[in-house]
């Protein structure tokens, strides 16, 4: 039976296990070999920006390489491979808790109020950067900062982030999750070695659902239906079957194909995933539609429509800007569901 060790996250999903506790890491055989030789060697760069699509294994890599970091300090004694995890050592589970003195985890904070999650990493999260870094490491060995996920930090928690990736005190790694890495401040990723992960394959895609104490289809068809939908992400596999993500998906395309407009529609989608319990339905809904934007985007692109590809792509900032004021200043989401499938379904009928 599943027990969850490590604290509840703003995008944590139940029965799923958290980056910082998965003793399992799958895939991305060549990332792995790049950055355990560049170890090995002492020509690990300061700070790895590890960008992907969400769901696919960069924060759970991110974990697993802090641990190895942590495991053997010495460069020269490192193997050429990521160990093993034992999820009842000592290491993982202050890794796991987030108890470990030599490593600071930063995500979106909770709200002294109610206690609800920030829609962003704020400065008063990276002031925590400036107190680890000033304490003396524990045992001398290293230390490492994770932030998960770059894309949340607002423009003045990027600008002190900065700070500290340029003059990072010896033997301290910064390992930065990025969703959509164009997002990041340009003098961060200046100050980065990118890495590029790409979706998971299908067959390790499925190897990993299966891993997780979840129920998954068994047939080999809508295995392979499953691996095709999610793109890779196993996040992605865990929204679609286990909180309604096909349905939701396709009510949302039924209206955004339409011909014409039908609110009626428009609004029984909004009144099934639109009420205060139901977040995690939201953000299907939400994801879905850039996902939509971005690739009607690169469609225009590939047929060499660079003012359609432009358009969508506006768009795509424009909605993801809708999203996180929504968010933000807690307006009425059944209201933004149908104006956001209203103006959607105008744009994509349109061309």
């Amino acid at each position: 039976m599943f027990e969850r060790l490590s604290p509840e996250q703003h995008d944590t999903l139940p029965e799923v296990p958290e980056p910082a506790e998965n003793p399992s890491f799958c895939g991305h055989d060549a990332i792995v070999r790049q950055v355990v030789s560049a170890y090995q060697t002492g020509k690990l760069h300061h700070a790895l920006l590890l960008g992907g699509p969400q769901g696919i294994g960069k924060a759970t890599f991110a974990f697993h390489l802090a641990r190895h970091l942590l495991q053997f300090p010495d460069p020269a004694d490192a193997p050429s491979e990521l160990i093993a995890v034992d999820p009842q050592s000592s290491l993982a589970r202050q890794l796991a808790t987030g108890a470990h003195p030599a490593v600071l985890y930063l995500t979106r904070p909770r709200g002294p109020k109610d206690g609800t999650f920030k829609t962003e990493i704020t400065v008063g999260e990276i002031r925590r950067v400036n107190k680890f870094l000033a304490m003396t490491s524990h045992d001398g060995s290293n230390r490492v900062v994770i932030v998960d996920s770059a894309d949340d930090l607002n423009r003045n928690a990027a600008n002190a982030l900065l700070k500290n990736l340029e003059e990072p005190p010896s033997r301290t790694f910064f390992l930065l999750i990025a969703h959509s890495p164009g997002r990041i401040l340009k003098t961060i990723l200046s100050r980065c070695l990118s890495i590029r992960f790409d979706p998971l394959h299908a067959d390790k895609l499925l190897d990993v659902l299966d891993a997780l104490p979840l129920e998954m289809p068994g047939d080999e068809v809508s295995r392979a239906s499953l691996a095709e939908h999610a793109r890779g992400s196993v996040r992605n596999a865990v929204l679609l079957t286990q909180f309604g993500g096909f349905e939701i998906s396709k009510a949302a395309d039924d209206v955004l194909d339409s011909q014409a407009f039908d609110p009626r529609k428009a609004h029984e989608v909004a009144s099934a995933i639109g009420g205060r319990d139901q977040k995690i339905q939201f953000d299907i809904f939400n994801q879905h539609l850039l996902d939509r934007l971005a690739a009607t985007a690169r469609q225009q692109a590939d047929v060499g429509n660079t003012t359609g590809a432009g358009r969508f792509s506006a768009l795509w900032q424009e909605t993801s800007q809708n999203i996180v004021e929504t968010e933000i200043y807690n307006l009425d989401r059944k209201q933004h569901i149908v104006g956001l499938l209203h103006r959607l379904n105008r744009a994509l009928q349109t061309g």
